[in-house]
């Protein structure tokens, strides 16, 4: 049972360990957290590399790791506390936007509308073609185990970050899921070689992609210059999920409204269904320009269907409690009653 003791306990755990690295090492709060992450999941022994760090510290660092043992932790109590850790490692590194982790609000907003597009699906495989650090993840894969018991879930998280890779393996192996989860280091655009997922999720990097003769088999391409990431990455991920699969996309607001998007467009419309497009609430970003949506495509095959009515709308502010769960509750009652009925 998650309690708030818990995760600020083994976040001080965690991060006065990564404090003091970073300030014996002279490395970055990111990297300080890793080497921490790395000495945690190795029962407290700390890696000592040409000396470093020096035997005092490695006596300090011991001490810290024996304040807590985060095995008797339950999983979303050390996805909670490596959270914290990344916020603050994205403030004190100025970490750029696409690599930052996916904010809670978000993560779960997406576990929540996840929940009801697997029906009661006892054996999963999820894909994340861009699984940066691994919060979105591991929090739809945690609310999914809480929402149906017994489900069997296995992960596949992609990533061309190493450092981002290394907190997701971290995250996954102090939530103990690592037996159920693989993390593949590769260029998600590139020839993946993965098992078809029966669902893919993704906090999609957003910008163009730099490598133009690595996209020359995608029908999102651009004619004319560099692609956008996010159109290839979403064709991408709905080609290697199931017929009738779900993908679950976090995209910008603008997805369909910038003048690349017409042959994103015509590819969703031969490949795809377009279920819906769900702004969130603007309050929660910079500024106008950085709004998010939650993108739901589906499958052709296996008995799926064009909804009747494509969800488009935007999530009231959080700060409208009532309005924000009646919405919610609008979505359900569409996922249940038009999207999941089987009109095949």
């Amino acid at each position: 049972m998650l309690t708030e003791r818990d995760t600020e306990t083994l976040f001080k755990v965690l991060n006065s360990s990564t404090e003091l690295l970073k300030d014996k090492l002279g490395i970055s709060y990111l990297d300080a957290f890793i080497e921490t992450g790395d000495n945690l999941i190795n029962n407290g022994e700390v890696h000592v590399e040409e000396g470093m760090p020096d035997s005092d510290t490695v006596s300090k660092l011991e001490k810290i790791y024996s304040e807590i043992d985060y095995h008797k932790l339950d999983a979303e109590t050390v996805r909670k506390a490596v959270q914290i850790c990344m916020i603050k490692a994205t403030k004190e590194d100025a970490i750029q936007a696409n690599h930052q982790i996916t904010p809670d609000t978000i993560a779960s907003i997406m576990g929540y509308l996840v929940i009801r597009l697997i029906k009661e699906d006892k054996q999963l495989q999820i894909l994340d073609v861009s699984v940066g650090m691994g919060n979105l993840l591991s929090t739809v894969v945690n609310q999914l185990k809480d929402a149906i018991k017994e489900v069997d879930i296995h992960t596949v998280g992609i990533d061309n970050d190493d450092s981002m890779l290394a907190v997701a393996s971290i995250n996954s192996q102090m939530q103990q899921n690592s037996d159920n989860s693989e993390l593949i280091y590769q260029d998600s655009v590139a020839n993946i070689l993965v098992d078809d997922a029966d669902l893919v999720i993704s906090d999609l990097p957003i910008g163009y992609y730099p490598i133009d003769e690595n996209t020359a088999n995608y029908k999102t391409r651009s004619s004319d210059g560099h692609s956008f990431a996010h159109h290839l990455l979403i064709e991408q991920g709905m080609n290697h999920i199931k017929p009738g699969g779900f993908g679950v996309f976090l995209v910008p607001s603008n997805l369909f409204d910038t003048t690349e998007s017409k042959g994103l467009l015509k590819w969703i419309q031969d490949n795809a269904y377009l279920q819906a497009l769900l702004n969130l609430p603007k309050e929660i970003f910079n500024n106008e320009n950085a709004q998010k949506a939650i993108l739901i495509l589906q499958k052709h095959g296996d008995n799926a269907h064009q909804v009747e009515k494509i969800m488009i709308g935007e999530f009231p502010s959080f700060k409208q409690p009532s309005a924000f769960q009646k919405f919610l509750a609008e979505i359900v009652e569409w996922e249940e009653k038009d999207l999941l009925t089987n009109k095949g």
